[in-house]
């Protein structure tokens, strides 16, 4: 797929009468969904047009989603107010771009040596977390749902070789959410941009290294141009959960069929979205190597203990914070991430590393 099918922006000269009210004919509605995402963009792009259509579908048509990508109505990082402030129905995005609002909400998209994807549905489905993300996002007239996942993250696209934590500092790097605050604690610029920008920022030297998603995604946008070295592990989000979220009032109006339909169509794509990110990473990756020459390396041992202690000095600052409620978010998070995660050294851990040993992979 070439780069410029994809973010391309459009033009927003229809934008006062597209977010108009939903009109009503008879028992039908009609939503519109803004995303921070450029369109059918390989991920989350296309994640986002499947859920408008999901719910379309569920809803036996009775809510028809109409999907508006980032830059066509509003900004990519706007859609958040828009939804909030009612001249949206419903966005799709990540949490880890809320952080300005309440740095509690960027524990349900990632946290650093945080939950995997299956730990984090874990978490907000039978570990209590869905009441707090609800009463987080009620303070801006939402109603959250989880609705994918992109899996393990990658830990970026470097000019140049890092061979110790010297290598990063000052350097001027893209990621976001929680993983920004460990960044800046090990002496790194983090910066927050669009992926489409980060591209450019990296052609012209605004930046040496950033992090988006994974080989699917990344190599969509291209980044593979303009950086060779491509790092792992993506300490900074063992996991990125999308999210959907409804303006509160537009839910509450909704019978409670049409309700279940909507929170339906977005739990049964969580595992979908997941596992399709995964199995087209695996894809991308062979291509990256063999066609396109990237150079996958990992990060030596004492940048990732680095990288651990700042994340831990990330979390500590949360179960502090003057708000109550990021202090309840963050001890819930704590407490499943310690549960689950003492039980995956015997588990899922034990069983990847047994496989490791004999089929070396």
């Amino acid at each position: 797929m070439k780069r410029r099918t994809f973010i391309k922006v459009g033009v927003a000269s229809t934008a006062a009468t597209a977010l108009a009210a939903p009109s009503i004919a008879k028992d039908m509605v009609e939503w519109n969904m803004v995303t921070a995402w450029p369109k059918n963009l390989p991920g989350p792009g296309v994640a986002a047009q499947t859920l408008a259509d999901r719910i379309t579908s569920l809803s036996g048509g009775r809510i028809v989603v109409k999907l508006f990508p980032a830059g066509e109505l509003v900004p990519g990082r706007g859609v958040f107010d828009a939804v909030s402030e009612g001249t949206a129905d419903l966005y799709h995005a990540v949490p880890a771009y809320w952080g300005s609002k309440s740095k509690g909400i960027l524990l349900f998209g990632s946290q650093p040596f945080g939950l995997r994807a299956d730990e984090q549905f874990g978490w907000l489905y039978h570990g209590g977390g869905q009441a707090l993300y609800d009463e987080m996002y009620a303070r801006f007239n939402l109603k959250p749902f989880l609705c994918g996942n992109s899996g393990p993250q990658w830990g970026g696209w470097f000019k140049s070789e890092i061979n110790s934590l010297d290598d990063l500092k000052g350097l001027k790097f893209r990621t976001t959410g929680l993983a920004s605050e460990m960044a800046a604690k090990i002496g790194i610029a983090a910066e927050a941009m669009s992926g489409p920008a980060m591209f450019q920022a990296l052609q012209t030297g605004v930046l040496d290294a950033g992090e988006f998603i994974g080989p699917w995604t990344d190599s969509a946008l291209g980044y593979f141009q303009v950086a060779k070295n491509y790092y792992w592990p993506g300490v900074g989000e063992p996991s990125s959960a999308e999210e959907c979220a409804v303006n509160a009032k537009t839910f509450a109006t909704l019978p409670d069929d049409l309700k279940a339909a909507v929170s339906l169509a977005c739990q049964s794509l969580y595992n979908p979205v997941w596992t399709e990110y995964t199995t087209k990473h695996a894809v991308s990756l062979q291509k990256l190597v063999v066609d396109e020459g990237v150079r996958v390396k990992r990060f030596p041992d004492s940048v990732i203990e680095a990288m651990g202690d700042a994340a831990a000095e990330v979390i500590d600052e949360l179960r502090q914070d003057d708000d109550g409620l990021v202090r309840q978010i963050t001890e819930s998070f704590v407490a499943y991430r310690d549960s689950v995660g003492r039980y995956m050294s015997y588990a899922d851990n034990g069983q990847m590393n047994a496989r490791a040993a004999i089929m070396g992979y």
